[in-house]
C-alpha cells in the first residue's frame, strides 16, 4: 500500500460547478480576512467595511437584503461610515 501523505482540498483537481467555485472563493476570502484580523483588527474591519460598501454599490443597494437583522445593522453602520452615498434606509 502506498502512502500519499496529507492532501488538502486544493491538491485535488475535481470539476466543480459555478456555485461551488463561488463558495470556495468566499471561504478563501474569509480565511484571508481572519488572518489579517489576527495581525491588525482595525485594518481587517476597514477591509470588511470597504467590501460591504462595494457589494452594496455593485448590487444597486440590495446587498443588505441577504443579511440577518444583526448583520444589516452592522452593514448600515459600515455604509454610513464609508460615505458610500447609499442611504441605509433605501431598502429597509
Amino acid at each position: 500500500m502506498t502512502n500519499f501523505g496529507h492532501l488538502e482540498d486544493t491538491d485535488i483537481d475535481i470539476a466543480i460547478d459555478d456555485a461551488e467555485a463561488g463558495e470556495r472563493r468566499g471561504m478563501e476570502l474569509a480565511a484571508r480576512i481572519r488572518m489579517v484580523a489576527a495581525e491588525d483588527p482595525e485594518l481587517a474591519q476597514d477591509l470588511v467595511d470597504e467590501l460591504i460598501a462595494g457589494l452594496e454599490r455593485a448590487m444597486g443597494g440590495s446587498f443588505r437584503e441577504y443579511l440577518h437583522q444583526e448583520s444589516r445593522n452592522e452593514t448600515e453602520r459600515a455604509l454610513s461610515d464609508s460615505g458610500s452615498g447609499i442611504s441605509p434606509a433605501r431598502n429597509s
